[in-house]
């Protein structure tokens, strides 16, 4: 986004979307109470994450166990309890996260059943093996033919120069296609660092024009910070974080984006609205 070609100058950091990630697909109520589960909390949290400065959520949901779920008419659910909350005000992103539950064609048939505005995809779920690449492939196409936005989960700098190859190859039918960079990894008591964001932005790695950062722990703030100031957008929330940067638990998924827009402000940028990030992601509503 920090390109001397932008039509503000040279210089210019577009303003940065703040995306919540409320609950995941693994914590639950028993790692903190106000963690939501259901369609009635999703949207009462993303009405509180769009009053402290969220562009979009990233919504899981669970099944009556608590467990991490796929399916069509709960993710409706949710999205129609979170317009109902918010209106258009923000993007409402559903995962096809596999949790070692799910299989990609189960991945991707949920996608095409609940028809969302946008989508989070992580490659190796869904690109395990070159096997798969030609069904990745049509599933993107169709993505794109029915304008819904996908965002490339990567977990390590080789996924994103993969992602980079099958672009090379015209496997990925979007010129710009948004990816999500994460810091760590699903593992008790993982803490990220901001310089965990330099091996994907090394010499030599591909550059992506639409990213955003997430991050685990205390330092999941710095972490969101830093890759804004090199224009990336953010994500936070109890799916990753429980912690402010002072290291007290954070009393809800607002405060973490009260957090993220309080540091962005101290370093002179902008958060967007969803309006900015749809058109940044070219997303038609």
């Amino acid at each position: 986004m920090t390109t001397d070609s932008s039509p503000a100058g040279p210089g210019f950091i577009a303003p940065t979307a703040i995306a919540v990630a409320p609950n995941g697909g693994r914590r639950g109520k028993s790692d903190h109470p106000a963690l939501p589960i259901g369609p009635k909390e999703l949207a009462s949290t993303a009405a509180a994450c769009l009053e402290a400065g969220a562009a979009m959520i990233h919504a899981h949901v669970r099944d009556r166990d608590g467990g991490h779920l796929l399916d069509a008419d709960a993710y409706l659910e949710v999205t129609k309890a979170i317009r109902d909350a918010v209106g258009e005000r923000l993007v409402v992103q559903i995962t096809s996260e596999a949790v070692s539950r799910y299989r990609p064609a189960e991945q991707m048939g949920v996608v095409r059943a609940t028809r969302p505005e946008a989508v989070s995809l992580a490659l190796r779920e869904l690109v395990p093996d070159a096997s798969l690449e030609t069904a990745f492939a049509d599933f993107l196409s169709w993505l794109k033919r029915e304008r819904i936005a996908p965002q490339i989960i990567l977990y390590t700098p080789e996924e994103a120069s993969a992602l980079a190859v099958m672009q090379q190859r015209g496997l990925v039918p979007f010129d710009d296609v948004p990816v999500l960079y994460v810091l760590g990894r699903y593992t008790p008591g993982e803490i990220s660092r901001p310089a965990d964001l330099l091996a994907f932005l090394a010499h030599g790695r591909p550059r992506f024009a639409h990213w955003m950062v997430c991050a685990f722990g205390r330092e999941e703030t710095a972490c969101v910070a830093a890759g804004a100031l090199l224009g990336g957008h953010a994500r936070v929330g109890f799916e990753n974080n429980l912690v402010l940067p002072s290291g007290v638990t954070a009393t809800d998924n607002a405060a973490l984006v009260v957090a993220a827009a309080a540091a962005l402000e101290a370093c002179g940028l902008e958060t967007a609205s969803a309006g900015q990030l749809r058109a940044d992601w070219s997303i038609e509503r």
